[in-house]
């Protein structure tokens, strides 16, 4: 169980069944979590990227106004979160205390879930009927046999303390959790780093460009949003082509910024490399659109974490936000990586 994980099943312990919880016991929740930044210039940038994690897995959901929000300092944080508690009530103590529980489920007599008595009863049944020893499946079939419902152990995951650490787990239940799949190119390289792109079409061109260059060992297709979401799908792309550096180029605008940076967060709580900006893409972006920049119809802010997760350009963004502008990355298409002679040689660090 993860840092963010781990909050989360603070938050449902301790929130006495309510739905929202205030920023107090959001700090007193980091601290149990990460007791060593206590009082420390780290704490507040952890919390943030905690409760982004939290709420891009569905778990929490932050205030929409900028009335919910702490901005004394940077980064801001919620005054107060809404938790995906389940909806039924819990059965009573005395009642669970009775029930000769299965080994996996004995914690059940002295510890508050937040799980309805029917579903509790559907996994005793699921160990009762030798379900210890079947075959690992994916985590929605599942849920399918043993609630006749695909996406009820999900909601029990994100909804409930069910599975917090002592509790149970995936493995008793002998499942897993199946990231949706990323579309992928190999690329000629063999040491190169992992490229992935956030749009479909530059990634098509991107495709291309390798396939005469040889840059990248592989070049992923990110899908927007989708790859935050399925960033943990990389190991499978690593098991193919071995453990590689994992680059990223989209949008210049808020964004296509947060996408890869809490993707970044998500991947290195799961064992993989950072997710690190391909500055060289981002380089010939700013030359190509500096002249075509789009201007945002509405407020356009974004978060100075997200600004950092560019390095070296983040100043340059920042004023390029500044002026409520953004640049899409398409600007960097086929015919300019195929005939612009004067283009630069790829070098991942060279930003200019």
């Amino acid at each position: 169980m993860n840092a963010s994980e781990q909050l989360q099943v603070f938050l449902l312990d301790h929130s006495g069944g309510r739905k929202r919880v205030d920023i107090e016991l959001l700090l007193q929740g980091l601290h149990a979590v990460h007791p060593e930044l206590a009082a420390t210039p780290a704490a507040r940038a952890k919390l943030r990227e905690l409760l982004d994690l939290l709420e891009l897995d569905g778990r929490i959901q932050l205030p929409k106004g900028k009335g919910g929000w702490d901005r004394s300092s940077l980064p801001p944080l919620p005054l107060w979160v809404q938790l995906a508690h389940e909806e039924a009530p819990e059965a009573a103590k005395a009642d669970l205390r009775e029930i000769p529980w299965a080994p996996e489920l004995r914690f059940l007599a002295n510890a508050r879930t937040g799980v309805p008595m029917d579903c509790l009863q559907k996994l005793q049944g699921f160990f009762a009927n030798a379900g210890r020893n079947r075959e690992p499946v994916p985590l929605k079939e599942r849920s399918l046999e043993i609630f006749g419902d695909e996406k009820r152990l999900d909601a029990l995951i994100r909804g409930s303390s069910l599975f917090a650490p002592g509790r149970l787990t995936l493995e008793q239940l002998r499942c897993f959790v199946v990231p949706e799949p990323l579309a992928w190119e190999r690329g000629p390289s063999i040491g190169g780093p992992v490229l992935v792109i956030e749009n479909a079409a530059t990634w098509d061109s991107y495709c291309r460009w390798n396939r005469e260059r040889g840059f990248f060992s592989a070049i992923v297709y990110g899908c927007g949003n989708q790859f935050m979401h399925s960033v943990g799908y990389l190991e499978e792309i690593f098991r193919a082509i071995g453990n590689r550096a994992v680059r990223y180029f989209g949008d210049l605008d808020p964004s296509g910024l947060r996408i890869p940076r809490l993707a970044s967060a998500k991947a290195t709580g799961q064992g993989l490399p950072m997710v690190e900006p391909d500055l060289w893409s981002y380089c010939r972006l700013l030359e190509l659109g500096s002249q075509k920049a789009r201007p945002e119809s509405g407020p356009l802010e974004c978060e100075p974490e997200d600004i950092k997760w560019l390095q070296t350009l983040g100043n340059e963004v920042a004023a390029l936000f500044a002026r409520q502008c953004w640049l899409p990355q398409e600007h960097v298409g086929w015919e300019f990586l195929h005939n612009a002679a004067w283009l630069p040689a790829y070098n991942e660090k060279l930003c200019r």
